[in-house]
This record gives structure tokens, sequence and C-alpha cells, in this order.
């Protein structure tokens, strides 16, 4: 469980940091204004945006189900606060 964890939060990092290229780029384009960019970047951007809070959530919901499962189990000495 500790596995899905990290790499869920390296899914989210991984997803903002494309987020982040995206409005770079999207950026870089306001000096070019190059229609084909103008056109399909916010929905880019939109797409990307949404699956970072999609990852997010989806990290939040299982580090609750994770702990929840160790307190069921009487296993809240093994967990890991870091993971």
């Amino acid at each position: 469980m500790d596995k899905i964890v990290r790499e869920l939060e390296d899914l989210k990092n991984s997803q903002t940091a494309v987020l982040k290229k995206v409005a770079q780029i999207e950026a870089d384009n306001i000096t070019l204004d190059v229609d084909l960019l103008n056109q399909r970047l916010p929905d880019l951007h939109e797409e990307v945006a949404s699956s970072v809070e999609i990852v997010s959530e989806l990290a939040e919901a299982f580090q609750a189900h994770r702990e929840k499962f160790f307190v069921d189990n009487k296993l809240e000495a093994l967990l890991d606060p870091t993971a």
C-alpha cells in the first residue's frame, strides 16, 4: 500500500509538471500567436488540469483507505505517516 501511495504522489507530481509545461507553451505562444496553438492548447490545458485533479483526489482517497485498513486491522504501529 505504501508503494501505491508513493506512486500516486509521483504521478501527481508528473502531471503537475506536464501542466506547467503546457502553461509555459501557452505563455510563449502569446508572442507568436500561432492559431493552431491558440485553438488546441486550451483544451490540452483543461484535460491535463482535470487529470491532476483526479489523481490528487484518488491519492487522498487511497491514503484514507490505507489509514483505515491499518486501524481496522490494529496495525497502527506499522503506519508510516511519511508514506
